[in-house]
């Protein structure tokens, strides 16, 4: 079974069970004081198996599903068979270091969903098919040109801090998934940068 299949189903099952079970649910969820004070570093990857209702959960899994598979191939072929599930492991740590360094002091702070690893997912996507359409909220758009947009408005969001999204995970996960591709395979930043130059729609 492929690792993108594994992946969204262990997630949807933990985050299904963890709807109704509130043991299960701050367990798993990222708690800072948990990390520094017990030193409960699971949380650094098993937030991203927890989601806040039903829309947020599905939402991720759809992305993962469809860009997914495609760097699963991709990091496949590079790193072996297990090379996706290291980089998507890579998104989850990576994407929350930054949330979690700024709040390890602060016992009211929870952050949960699989966010920014999925950003990994979809940005190194973005490296491989900048012009490659895809349908977001039904409009569809060149990918570049998501990602433009995504980048800008989680930015925005991140700085106004009004809503509890952690869009500093979605940002530092697109910034994993964008580096470690190119530490992966360097070919990929040239072939990019052709794309570009070639826009088609």
């Amino acid at each position: 079974m492929p690792i993108t299949l594994i992946i969204l189903a262990v997630t949807c099952i933990v985050s299904f069970v963890a709807f109704s079970n509130s043991r299960l649910m701050n367990d798993l969820i990222l708690w800072p004081p948990a990390i520094s004070r017990r030193h409960e570093y699971h949380r650094l990857v098993t937030y991203g198996l927890v989601h806040a209702d039903a829309g947020h959960l599905l939402f991720n899994m759809i992305t993962l599903f469809f860009f997914g598979r495609v760097m699963e191939g991709f990091y496949t072929s590079q790193l072996g068979t297990f090379g996706f599930a290291l980089f998507y492991l890579g998104g989850l740590v990576f994407s929350i270091l930054p949330t979690y360094l700024k709040n390890r002091g602060n016992p009211n702070y929870r952050s949960l969903g699989a966010s920014g690893a999925v950003s990994a997912v979809l940005f190194a996507y973005i490296l491989l098919a900048p012009w490659q359409r895809i349908i977001v909220f039904v409009v569809p758009m060149p990918a570049i040109v998501y990602a433009v947009l995504y980048t800008a408005y989680s930015i925005y969001m991140d700085r106004r801090g009004q809503d509890n999204v952690n869009h500093s995970a979605h940002l530092w996960g697109a910034a994993y998934g964008i580096v470690f591709t190119l530490l992966v395979n360097g070919r990929v930043l040239p072939h990019f940068l052709g794309a570009l130059l070639q826009p088609r729609f």
